[in-house]
């Protein structure tokens, strides 16, 4: 999923910027601390974009409205463009027409009633594009299907979306382990979870990933005791993750890993205009691709899926 403008926009209230500290996609700085579910946090004010040296690739349509469109553009003031925003839709798609088709295909009609209404609510937050897209909410949820996962794990849980799309598909005596840093988020989803029969499944832990991820592999029964792990947290930490999960996930067992694309970035020169938090995004995710390709414990596959996602099946 993720996962916020370009612009130097007004702060928000001090209250959100003390809790979204981790989240906020706002500004460069903002940027690196999206979704900082070890804990740490890095500056959160609201600081001013760098001066454009040419254009960037980003999403253009707004999220959950009309399909993405990425272009070469800059704000109106010069600007370089964050690649995640609240105007953004996190696909790597370069036709509108094509991803509307997709969606209203196969996406929407088939979305569940319950997946739909908590994809509605979180739109309408101010980091609403946080949310992982229905399209890959489809594409894990089959894959959980097809796998007969029963256990799993995610880490970077937001409001929920995706770990309702897991608790759909897996069986009534299955179990979520979801883990962030703060509640705050998952609270405006826990309703809708509820409201759709599944809130049983989820087992929601507060706290630093990489300590609670500790404190499950103390127990020795939680080895290879998972089917699935789904991570949309902080980048850099992504291959501490790794390591962790590996042992917690069975083998045969999959790891699926968020934003790994970051919008495309991976792919442009070292010099290309990127704001301060995109090019730290980046690189945490290219340094996390080039560890995964060259992992033989698992068996991996790199899909164009959102913002890119990358499924580990773990073979040692």
């Amino acid at each position: 999923m993720y996962t916020a403008g370009a612009t130097v926009c007004p702060a928000p209230p001090v209250s959100w910027v003390r809790a979204d500290a981790r989240r906020l996609r706002t500004g460069p700085r903002a940027a690196t601390a999206a979704r900082r579910s070890d804990g740490r946090r890095r500056g959160s004010s609201w600081w001013p974009e760098p001066p454009a040296r040419g254009p960037v690739q980003v999403h253009g349509a707004r999220k959950g409205g009309s399909p993405a469109r990425s272009t070469a553009a800059m704000a109106a003031g010069g600007e370089v463009k964050d690649i995640h925003s609240k105007e953004s839709t996190k696909t790597l798609l370069k036709s509108e027409a094509l991803y509307e088709y997709m969606l209203n295909t196969m996406v929407y009609p088939r979305e569940n009633e319950h997946l739909r209404e908590l994809r509605l609510i979180t739109e309408q937050h101010t980091y609403g594009f946080m949310l992982s897209p229905p399209d890959e909410e489809q594409l894990l949820s089959l894959l959980l299907k097809v796998m007969g996962a029963r256990n799993t794990i995610e880490v970077g849980v937001f409001t929920g979306g995706s770990v309702l799309a897991t608790a759909l598909a897996i069986p009534d005596d299955g179990r979520i382990v979801a883990i962030d840093v703060s509640r705050e988020y998952f609270d405006l989803g826990r309703p809708v979870i509820e409201k759709a029969g599944v809130a049983h499944k989820v087992d929601f832990r507060e706290g630093p990933a990489l300590h609670i991820l500790a404190d499950l592999l103390a127990d020795e029964g939680n080895e290879g005791a998972f089917d699935f792990a789904f991570v949309d947290a902080d980048k850099e930490n992504y291959g501490n993750y790794h390591e962790q999960l590996l042992r917690l996930v069975r083998v045969g067992g999959v790891l699926a890993y968020d934003n790994t694309l970051w919008g495309g970035s991976v792919a442009l020169p070292d010099d290309a205009p990127l704001t301060e938090g995109d090019r730290e995004m980046r690189a945490a995710v290219r340094a996390f691709n080039a560890r995964v390709a060259g992992d033989a414990r698992v068996e991996a596959v790199q899909l164009p899926v959102a913002d890119g996602i990358t499924l580990c099946r773990r073979v040692v």
